[in-house]
């Protein structure tokens, strides 16, 4: 099923790889391949594209950073082609983003002349970016009966789903507090009463998309083959800026 109804979709800037990663899990659909074997690839292609980064060779680098954009919505798709959503899926693919992203970010630091400092706030503020257009979405996913293996508040390990083991489940339960935690904290006190307010309008939510992490990563990828892998770091630390005008927006007007 599709992460939202057709009435309330809206132009997600981040999701650019959803037609391919539609052809690729309808082409999985009757294999044995798993979502959780989809996540997987993208570990690796974002392991590529860090090699890519490190060694200076730009062009390989976009080319697996956008791969694994494609691939981290393709675990999804096949999970929903398979009819087999799974809470081992949702918190590994969680995981691994961070991880990456912590990775990513590193290297970049690694090749840049960027203070250490800035390189840490970036990431800070790349992940309060992404957790403020998750929060988001998983609002509208669940006021609409569209995805629900996300959930708005991580309060407690969800029982497993069929196919999965309860042990993954927590396991992986407690890696995703750990590393998002404080994220989601923050973004809730930035904007508690945003699941009892109107619905968020289709503009608003395309806006906020720019958050997503494949809108991130192509980002990166445009800065490090146009030569400006020095403001990388220095754009997503002050594009964070626009975490508290999202919010304000939505307060002032919705």
């Amino acid at each position: 099923m599709s992460k939202l109804p057709n009435a309330h979709k809206f132009i997600d800037l981040s999701d650019y790889g959803r037609p391919v990663a539609r052809v690729i899990a309808n082409s999985l659909k009757n294999t044995s391949f798993t979502p959780v074997h989809v996540t997987i690839t993208f570990i690796v292609s974002g392991l590529l594209g860090i090699y890519c980064i490190l060694y200076g060779h730009y062009w390989g680098a976009a080319f697996f950073l956008i791969l694994k954009s494609i691939l981290d919505a393709a675990d999804g798709e096949l999970a929903r082609v398979k009819e087999t959503p799974s809470y081992t899926g949702r918190y590994l693919d969680s995981v691994a983003d961070i991880l990456l992203n912590a990775a990513i970010f590193l290297t970049l630091w690694h090749i840049s002349e960027v203070n250490i400092f800035i390189a840490i706030l970036a990431f800070i503020g790349l992940q309060l970016q992404g957790t403020l257009y998750n929060y988001y979405y998983v609002i509208l996913r669940n006021k609409f009966d569209g995805d629900t293996t996300s959930r708005i508040f991580e309060t407690k390990i969800p029982l497993a789903l069929p196919g999965e083991k309860q042990s993954h489940v927590t396991i992986l339960y407690k890696l995703y507090k750990l590393l998002y935690g404080n994220f989601d904290n923050a973004i809730y006190a930035l904007d508690t009463n945003a699941g009892t307010g109107r619905v968020f309008p289709k503009w608003l939510m395309t806006s906020i998309s720019t958050f997503g992490l494949g809108f991130q990563l192509l980002i990166i990828a445009i800065m490090l083959v146009t030569g400006l892998k020095e403001f990388i770091l220095p754009f997503f630390l002050a594009y964070t800026g626009m975490v508290f005008v999202f919010v304000a927006i939505r307060k002032l007007v919705y």
